[in-house]
C-alpha cells in the first residue's frame, strides 16, 4: 500500500495560504501522488494582493472545518489530511469526522481539552489575542511577530523576506477560539474534538523542538489526549524545526517523514 499513489490534501494554517505547500506540492506530485492544496474560505486572493479588507474577518475554525469537509467528500478516494498550525487543528476535527485515509498534524494548534498555555504561545499570539476586537477582525504579522512565532531559527533578514513572500492577514477569530476553548461549554467550542474515538482514521502529530508559538509541550499534552482512544496514534518530534517547518531548510526530510508514515498506516480506499 506506501506505494499505492494517494490523494493528499495540504491544509496551511492562519497568516499562510496554499502558496507556503508548494515545495511540497512539487515534492509530492513528482511520487505521483494527486496533491490538493484549498485555500481557506476567502483567502485564495489574499496572496497576491495582501489586502487586509479582503481577508474574511468572521472566519472561524468551524467554518474552515467546514469547507474542507465539503471538500474531502467530494474526492472519489478518501486523502491523507497533512495540516499545518491550524490547519493540523483542523485536520484533527476532519479524522474525528470520520473523514480521510490517515492524518498528519504539524505543529498543530491545540484543540479543546489541552490545558497547557506556555509563555512563548501567549507571546507569539498576543498579537492577535492582546485587542479582544481583533476577534472580530484580520490582523497581519509584522516583521518582529513573524520572526518570533515562525522563524526563530533564521536571520531576522531572511524571516522578513519569508513574512513578505508567504504572510497574509489572517482572521483573529481562530486565535480567540483556541484560546478560550477551555472556557466555553464543550458543544459549542469549535475546537472540540473526541479524543476517545476509537474509529477515526490513524494520527501522526508532529512537534518541533525549537517552535514558539506550539512547542513541542503542548503537542505532546495533545498526543497523551488520544490514549484511551483504540485508533492509531503516534508522535514525532524534530528537535532542531522552528514552526515554519515546511519552508525551511530540511523540510523535505519532514515532508517524506509525514507522507510515508501515513502512507505505511492509511485506511484501506473503501473507508472514507
Amino acid at each position: 500500500m506506501p506505494d499505492t499513489p494517494a490523494h493528499v490534501v495540504l491544509i496551511h494554517g492562519l497568516w499562510m495560504t496554499p502558496h507556503s505547500w508548494q515545495p511540497w506540492i512539487d515534492r509530492y506530485q513528482g511520487l505521483g501522488h494527486t496533491v490538493h492544496a484549498p485555500a481557506w474560505p476567502g483567502i485564495s486572493e489574499l496572496h497576491e494582493e495582501r489586502d487586509p479588507q479582503r481577508a474574511p474577518a468572521g472566519l472561524g475554525v468551524r467554518e474552515i472545518a467546514d469547507h474542507y469537509d465539503a471538500f474531502v467528500r467530494a474526492l472519489p478516494a478518501p486523502p491523507v489530511l497533512i495540516g499545518h498550525s491550524f490547519g493540523g487543528l483542523v485536520t484533527q476535527i476532519l479524522l474525528d469526522r470520520g473523514l480521510g485515509a490517515a492524518g498528519v498534524a504539524l505543529h498543530p494548534g491545540p484543540p479543546r481539552g489541552v490545558l497547557g498555555l506556555p509563555l512563548s504561545t501567549l507571546r507569539a499570539s498576543w498579537p492577535v489575542l492582546g485587542n479582544p476586537a481583533n476577534r472580530h477582525r484580520t490582523v497581519a504579522l509584522d516583521d518582529a511577530g513573524f520572526h518570533y512565532a515562525f522563524a526563530g531559527t533564521v536571520s531576522r533578514e531572511q524571516a522578513a523576506a519569508e513574512r513578505a513572500a508567504l504572510a497574509v492577514p489572517g482572521p483573529g477569530r481562530p486565535m480567540f477560539q483556541a484560546g478560550l476553548a477551555n472556557l466555553t461549554p464543550a458543544r459549542r467550542a469549535a475546537t472540540r474534538v473526541d479524543f476517545a474515538n476509537p474509529d477515526r482514521a490513524p494520527l501522526l502529530l508532529v512537534a518541533g523542538g525549537l517552535d514558539r508559538i506550539t512547542p513541542a509541550s503542548l503537542v505532546r499534552e495533545n498526543h497523551r489526549r488520544y490514549a484511551r482512544s483504540a485508533a492509531v496514534t503516534a508522535y514525532r518530534e524534530y528537535p532542531d524545526r522552528d514552526h515554519g517547518t515546511a519552508f525551511h531548510a530540511g523540510w523535505e526530510q519532514v515532508a517524506d517523514d509525514v507522507l510515508g508514515w501515513a502512507l505505511r498506516h492509511r485506511r484501506p480506499a473503501a473507508t472514507r
